[in-house]
């Protein structure tokens, strides 16, 4: 029996003083009328991946993106490829490696594009990679994106890294015409996120997006926070990557060490009760 799994309730919350729990059970969700609620989710994921196999991700779950494809839009210098150096399960872990090869990069994109598009809690247990000019990422993209290419798809960010600044995360939304970006970091208290598995999560209605790290809600976003159109009411899928290089998150140094691995213990969804 492996014991790498979180074991922990998925929305248990640790002990806190009663009145900063009240506060925070105040500021739990939203609603149209701006009195907030707690939202109550299903005990059962709807959809997992626990990683219990071994070899390439669960074709049935996942696919992969490919290619350097000019960069991805982010002047980023990694290959994405699917060999099992890059992208592979292991010991219940799915590993994400990007690897240097003289001046060349290959790291891995994988999706659930076909597979699974939904609303609900989007959660990950992750530990990050380290390195100036890596970019890991948990994160996802409108389903409608073939025929509705980006910005109109929309992004959801649940969690980027900046590999140079490794206690360090962020969330952001992508989308809309015109075009608009709203995000949030999240900073940790003498600690890391390359040295121990935190949960990332968001959790998403038709007209709210709220995320977290660990226990903590750290933003909220709804249709009057953006200044375009809000493209986040419909179905999405999930990514999970390992960039090097781009715009968001700079370029490796000489002091950046490689191989470096995103370690992802799982990725469950949840739905909210009726």
């Amino acid at each position: 029996m492996k014991t790498n799994k979180s074991t922990r309730p998925p929305f248990t919350l640790h002990p806190l003083p009663f009145t900063l729990m009240f506060l925070m059970l105040l500021c739990w969700s939203c609603t149209d009328d701006n009195v907030l609620v707690e939202r109550e989710w299903e005990q059962e994921p709807v959809w997992e991946d626990n990683f219990d196999g071994s070899g390439a991700p669960d074709a049935g779950k996942w696919t992969y993106d490919t290619g350097y494809n000019d960069g991805w839009g982010n002047s980023e210098m990694q290959t994405y490829t699917d060999n099992p150096e890059n992208v592979t399960v292991e010991d219940g872990i799915l590993k994400i490696t990007a690897i240097k090869n003289g001046n060349a990069y290959t790291s891995a994109r994988i999706k659930t594009q076909g597979h699974f598009e939904t609303y609900g809690r989007f959660e990950a247990r992750i530990k990050l990679p380290y390195g100036p000019g890596l970019w890991p990422a948990f994160w996802m993209l409108g389903a409608d994106i073939d025929s509705n290419p980006w910005p109109g798809c929309g992004e959801i960010d649940i969690m980027e890294g900046k590999g140079g600044e490794p206690d360090k995360v962020s969330c952001a939304l992508h989308g809309g015409y015109p075009q608009y970006s709203v995000s949030k970091t999240y900073g940790l208290q003498n600690a890391r996120f390359d040295t121990d598995y935190h949960i990332f999560a968001v959790e998403w209605t038709e007209n709210c997006i709220d995320f977290f790290v660990d226990d903590t809600l750290y933003n909220r976003v709804t249709p009057d926070d953006v200044a375009g159109e809000w493209v986040f009411n419909k179905p999405f899928f999930i990514i999970l990557n390992v960039a090097v290089g781009g715009t968001f998150a700079g370029y490796p140094t000489a002091n950046t060490p490689f191989p470096q691995t995103m370690h992802v213990d799982y990725v469950r969804v949840y739905k909210e009760k009726n």
